[in-house]
């Protein structure tokens, strides 16, 4: 499983992204205190891995919101 590049923010200091699950994708959001797109995308990308097993960890205990994977900043 690996977190898909393809990763958009809201400008609220959120970002979603795909976690992906073999050819299945899960959606995931990440709420963080960043201002910019681009300070988010930094702190999504530093921090992947530990990001990626939180929301696995979450879908496998079935915390979802409205099907979204919900992460915030470490």
């Amino acid at each position: 499983m690996q977190i898909v590049r393809r990763a958009k923010s809201h400008g609220d200091g959120t970002i979603t992204f795909s976690l992906a699950l073999g050819a299945a994708r899960q959606m995931c959001r990440l709420t963080t205190t960043f201002h910019t797109d681009k300070q988010a995308l930094s702190y999504l990308h530093k921090y992947r891995t530990e990001l990626e097993q939180m929301a696995r960890a979450r879908l496998a205990s079935g915390q979802l919101e409205d099907g979204i994977v919900v992460l915030s900043m470490l």
